[in-house]
């Protein structure tokens, strides 16, 4: 026997048994790596179990959503949970759930763990981990990856991620899904005396009888601000820019009304107040207040004071600390009646969180975002990193996008771009179309009636996701939510091509006009100046072909997608419903008639008779309903006598919509739902 062979058998086993413990631990090669177990992170993971993908989802922390269980630190979400919206629509409810992830569990929602309107942060990570449980979801908690590395090989690049104890994780494709959570910083003179949002007491009486300096207002600050209004002498805000309401910018990451508390104190002159200045150009100094006697002959305490001033000010002598400052360098002896010149007790900055970039080795790092003032990867309009193939980011992180602009950056909105993310990834990598629809012409209507009315994604990710609907002649394709600012690659992505027909997409905007949203004349009623609409409402762009990549940058300020061939507003609509015969259904037809030129009126029965004895053609809705027997009742005396003559074709008596497996059985007499009465005209 050759002595070689059991040494042989010997190495297959240990490599089986290394094998195994990999697999075991959770290290070795996966064919997705999902980086992080918040919110992005598992609803990532939620499509790739649902797909049967090789995954695994990396968690530093001990539970998923470690985010919430510090943050926001005053333990109240600003995500509105809003159960009771008087339908039993699932996809229209989701409007007004921004909470909830995407899954095919009808129960498994937010309200489960809270019925508060605005929850509490401590209900997110027990709903995550409800989601994971409930899901079976594959993720490997306490893996702190601290360092990720892009590899090519003869078979194509993959990612290596090593974790706290050097083992390494590789993947084909990498999905990062940590959020943010690194403290956003200015560096400034005194920065060192000013504390984070991230380290300071919660504890409202410790902040009792002092003057507070805030720099940020965002809803951080704010949160800050309101927390400790009963308490402090007075809180003052600093940033480089004016305040941007919610309700005025549309933008959910703006102040919201619940955290706003203390506007009023500002514009009521109860001694709170904003102030505007570049946080580069200010300087935090501390000085002490001179000895004082007290009654009795002791000294008092010196108490630390903090000054604001200005970098021009700042005379530079050499040996001193940076932070120290003499009384003219202060601004109240340049300026007797500058706003900041009274001294506080604090410092806090609230300047928001960035992006981890620590991790990522140079063949790997995507490049910081030109928006954003750099905190956030740059990515492509399909979230895949730039100069960074395989590596996608999700969630929060990947907010460049549609920074200050939509609702890209809070799970309300990126539960759908993480869904057309995992869209393209089946198309790339397993050559699984985007899916469709298949809609008859005459069933368009009410198919974007529909969406209109009760689609969750497009209304969140309004301007940013959009249905395209590829015209085939008499039929059509039905796609949701893509990214529309992904269309000149749309066929390389979606695995679908356009025909001479054209396509239409359909996005939800809000006006570019700026006025006073609670004036007497912010909403337009007047259908017939629907593109005057200023609030919420759905918008058609009608292409003969895909915009090219060229366009899509020059097109107008403000605008989603470039100029189209035609292009169609439906007035807004104060109950969001779109379903008005007159203002919404009669215009929206009479403008797809005029991008497919085919007549979509729907008839009565009748009508579609006497045209089929009168026109060589009838009308398309007659063509593929009553010729079909989609227009007439069974066992009609009508019907009888349509069989009898001979009047349908035995080839459209073979079969209707409703025996084609394409067309979904609530799709059969769609066409026929919205019969508006119309009759032609003899």
């Amino acid at each position: 026997m050759d002595h070689s062979l059991p040494c042989f058998i010997l190495l297959i086993l240990i490599g089986c048994v290394r094998t195994c413990l990999d697999k075991h631990n959770g290290t070795g090669h996966y064919d997705y790596c999902v980086l992080g177990a918040g919110p992005a992170g598992l609803q990532m993971g939620y499509f790739l179990s649902k797909a049967k993908r090789d995954y695994i989802i990396l968690e530093r922390s001990s539970g998923p959503g470690s985010f919430f269980n510090k943050f926001p630190r005053h333990r109240k979400l600003i995500s509105i949970n809003k159960i009771h919206t008087g339908r039993q629509n699932r996809e229209f409810n989701l409007r007004h759930d921004w909470n909830s992830l995407l899954s095919d569990e009808p129960d498994l929602l937010f309200q489960r763990v809270s019925s508060e309107f605005y929850p509490p942060a401590d209900a997110a990570p027990i709903y995550l981990s409800m989601f994971v449980k409930e899901l079976g979801l594959r993720v490997r908690y306490g893996v702190d990856v601290g360092r990720i590395r892009g590899v090519q090989s003869a078979t194509g690049r993959s990612y290596v991620l090593t974790d706290q104890h050097t083992s390494d994780y590789t993947c084909s494709v990498l999905l990062v899904a940590t959020g943010l959570w690194v403290p956003q910083t200015v560096d400034f003179v005194g920065s060192d005396l000013v504390e984070g949002y991230e380290s300071i007491s919660t504890n409202p009486d410790d902040y009792k009888d002092q003057a507070v300096l805030i720099l940020g207002k965002g809803n951080s600050a704010f949160e800050t601000a309101q927390s400790i209004l009963g308490k402090a002498s007075r809180v003052h805000m600093l940033s480089s820019s004016p305040v941007r309401l919610a309700w005025q910018t549309h933008y959910v990451g703006d102040l919201r009304a619940l955290n706003n508390e203390l506007l009023d104190t500002y514009q009521l002159k109860s001694l709170d107040g904003l102030v505007e200045a570049r946080l580069e150009k200010i300087v935090i100094a501390l000085r002490k207040e001179q000895d004082k006697r007290r009654s009795g002959g002791k000294k008092s305490e010196r108490k630390r004071k903090l000054y604001l001033t200005l970098n021009k000010y700042k005379q530079h002598q050499e040996g001193k600390n940076s932070s120290d400052v003499t009384g003219e360098e202060l601004p109240g002896y340049h300026i007797d009646n500058f706003p900041t010149r009274k001294p506080y007790d604090r410092v806090i900055r609230c300047l928001g969180f960035r992006f981890n970039f620590s991790i990522f080795d140079s063949s790997a790092c995507p490049p910081n975002s030109e928006n954003a003032k750099g905190r956030l990867p740059a990515v492509t309009a399909w979230y895949e990193g730039k100069n960074t193939p395989g590596l996608f980011v999700l969630g929060t992180a990947a907010h460049s996008r549609d920074y200050r602009s939509s609702a890209g950056g809070f799970i309300h909105g990126f539960r759908y771009t993480v869904r057309a993310v995992h869209r393209v990834l089946e198309h790339r990598y397993h050559n699984n179309l985007w899916p469709t629809t298949k809609l008859l012409l005459t069933q368009l209507q009410s198919w974007i009636l529909k969406r209109v009315g009760e689609a969750s994604g497009p209304y969140q990710m309004f301007e940013v996701l959009g249905d395209v609907i590829l015209l085939r002649g008499s039929h059509c394709e039905y796609l949701e939510e893509f990214p529309v600012q992904a269309l000149p690659h749309f066929s390389s992505l979606s695995g679908h091509e356009v025909s001479s027909h054209g396509l239409l997409v359909l996005v939800m905007q809000y006006g570019k006009k700026k006025l006073d949203y609670l004036g007497r004349n912010r909403a337009e009623t007047d259908w017939t100046k629907a593109w005057k609409s200023n609030f919420l409402h759905p918008v058609l762009y009608y292409y003969n072909r895909l915009p090219t990549e060229e366009e899509m940058k020059l097109r107008p300020h403000g605008w989603p997608l470039p100029r189209p061939k035609a292009l169609h507003h439906m007035i807004e609509d104060f109950l969001t419903e779109w379903d008005g015969p007159i203002s919404h259904v009669q215009p929206l037809r009479r403008f797809l008639e005029h991008c497919v030129q085919t007549d979509l009126r729907t008839f009565y029965a009748e009508s579609c008779f006497r045209s089929s004895l009168t026109h060589i053609k009838p009308p398309l809705f007659c063509q593929q309903g009553y010729l079909k027997q989609q227009g007439v009742a069974d066992g009609s005396e009508l019907s009888r006598h349509i069989r009898t003559t001979g009047l349908i074709p035995t080839e459209h008596r073979a079969g209707t919509s409703r025996d084609d497996p394409a067309f979904p059985n609530y799709l059969a007499q769609a066409g026929a739902s919205m019969s508006s009465g119309l009759k032609l005209d003899f």
